[in-house]
């Protein structure tokens, strides 16, 4: 598809951007580039900046990070007593401990701030634009805004209301900053259409936005509550824009669950909205290399390209899985767990394996891993030319004895700490075109998809007391639906606690396991080395610099309690 080299002059420089049907990209450029430009230019270049700070957000060590490791799914140690140590915040962040100070409380903070204030510049630019698109593009800044303070209320409990770029915040929280959430994506929903996502926000997908809002807004309204009221116009309206979304057929769920997380996944019908990372986008694959093994290496054709033995799952919620499915083990009895690409874990002799065919395994990795063997700075060949696999040994960390067999156990302990403890996730696809591991990734992180909505509908009708036979016919959609492999089993029953362990096994790296923790009131328990209960940790501290930013305005922004 042809693509267009757009310019806009915004704060001293020239944004460039590379423009093919829904994509959107910005490239700092001078000044001399933003000369000549037609409306459909400027207006393209107006809202791309909008959408760009979404891969920083995503990143693993800023919004995965606070969401996933501060729960019962992951945890990351200090590897071998020395690596991922970075003075203990992701210690304190899975015990709840976390302070005003944590650079990834930071810099999550300072990424979704300064998206939203590029949503406020475009909002007050693009008034001006004659272009066609450029209403269309206006109600995209706005909901992008309305998503940005989604993300504040989620984490900091509290949203910056601001229409003009020279006046000041005004600081909302609770039921005020829930219904003026509510209200910015209701006043746009008219104008967008469902032909742009899913990398931009689209109705459908201001739909499920609004369905999350109305799912969480209990716990919106009263943050330290002993239990949270869900009310049933809030469950009905969940139910009433999660009907609408499964009701319009461009969407579908996915035969193929991994394929969700796959390179080329943007075009999968299950996907509603996405941080768009395309290869000419210039994202990152940091979710494909965060957890797995620095000895394992993905891509014949690059030796740089490796993990770097970040986080593992909890035995806690290793656990649930395995006793879900007893007597049979979850990777035969779930297609989510697991999927082998690798035939040596079955067939020992299948030890040569053509380039173009390798793929490391897919899901939670256990026990002795098996793949690329590199000596001298180069990948061993078997004598036909084919890539050798073999047994992994953590060379790369200088311990040739230490073999690559993840283990259960993970926590603080030396024992649980060791470079191999641990199960890992290796749920996105380690990018093709990845030469470090850290850059070109291709795939959409997934921000919401249609298994979601039926998911959160299904909790909206348990909620509000219908049968449970309609709830538990939504789950089984979903687990219906990966007929790829053999589907799993329906469930026969459904209640809240059931239903919290399926959201679980459903998006589990995907960033929703915090909030769904503290929407089911379980974030406050016990799980691998965290024993706080303080309800005040169900949100984050204010990162001390934005205190001290604001401390010449007395009372403006004050710490969140317990902080």
């Amino acid at each position: 598809m042809k693509k267009i080299k757009l310019a806009l002059l915004a704060a001293g420089a020239g944004i460039a951007i590379l423009s093919g049907c829904t994509k959107l990209n910005e490239e700092v450029l001078d000044e001399s580039s933003v000369t000549g430009l037609t409306d459909k230019q400027i207006a393209e270049g107006i809202i791309a900046p909008v959408y760009a700070k979404l891969p920083e957000i995503w990143l693993h060590t800023n919004y995965f990070a606070l969401q996933e490791i501060s729960t019962d799914e992951a945890i990351l140690p200090y590897r071998g007593g020395t690596d991922w140590g970075d003075n203990g915040i992701y210690i304190s962040l899975h015990k709840h401990e976390t302070t005003s100070t944590d650079p990834n409380v930071r810099g999550t903070w300072n990424n979704i701030l300064q998206g939203a204030s590029r949503a406020i510049t475009a909002i007050n630019t693009l008034p001006e634009n004659k272009d066609p698109n450029a209403a269309l593009f206006l109600a995209e800044a706005k909901a992008m805004r309305a998503y940005y303070s989604m993300l504040t209320l989620d984490l900091f409990g509290l949203v910056f209301v601001k229409d003009k770029l020279d006046e000041a915040s005004k600081i909302l929280r609770g039921t005020e900053a829930l219904e003026y959430i509510k209200s910015e994506l209701l006043a746009v929903e008219p104008v967008l259409d469902n032909t742009t996502g899913p990398g931009r926000l689209t109705k459908a997908g201001v739909w499920g936005l609004l369905a999350r809002l109305h799912l969480n807004a209990a716990v919106y309204r009263d943050r330290y509550a002993a239990t949270f009221d869900f009310k049933k116009e809030d469950m009905d309206k969940v139910v009433e824009y999660c009907d609408k979304i499964i009701g319009t057929p461009q969407f579908a769920l996915s035969a193929d669950y991994f394929s969700l997380f796959d390179d080329a996944n943007h075009n999968n019908k299950e996907l509603i909205f996405v941080v768009d990372q395309r290869a000419d986008l210039n994202g990152h694959n940091r979710m494909a290399y965060f957890s797995i093994s620095g000895d394992q290496f993905p891509l014949p054709a690059y030796t740089g390209a490796n993990g770097t033995d970040g986080p593992a799952i909890t035995s806690d919620f290793y656990r649930a899985w395995v006793n879900a499915t007893a007597p049979l083990d979850p990777a035969v009895a779930d297609p989510r767990f697991y999927k082998q690409n690798l035939s040596i874990y079955t067939n020992p002799g299948d030890s040569c394996v053509e380039a173009s065919k390798f793929n490391i395994n897919r899901g939670i990795l256990r026990g002795q891993q098996y793949g690329l063997i590199r000596e001298g700075g180069v990948f061993l060949k078997c004598a036909d030319g084919k890539m050798t696999v073999r047994k992994l040994y953590y060379n790369t960390r200088n311990k040739p004895t230490l073999a690559v067999d993840f283990t259960e156990q993970v926590d603080f302990t030396v024992a649980g700490s060791n470079y191999n403890s641990g199960y890992r996730v290796s749920k996105y696809e380690f990018s093709k075109t990845s030469v470090s591991g850290r850059n070109f990734g291709e795939h959409d992180i997934v921000i919401l998809r249609l298994a979601d909505v039926y998911l959160m509908r299904a909790e909206a009708k348990l909620r509000r007391g219908d049968a449970a036979t309609a709830a538990l016919a939504d789950v089984n959609a979903v687990r219906a639906a990966r007929t790829a492999t053999t589907p799993a089993a329906p469930l026969t029953t459904i209640t809240l606690d059931l239903l919290l362990r399926e959201r679980g096994f459903e998006f589990y790296w995907e960033a929703q396991r915090r909030t769904d923790m503290i929407r089911f009131g379980k974030y406050e328990g016990t799980w691998t080395e965290k024993t706080n209960t303080d309800k005040q940790k169900r949100i984050f501290p204010i990162p001390q610099t934005a205190i001290d930013g604001a401390s010449n305005l007395p009372g403006y922004l004050a710490q969140n309690p317990g902080y």
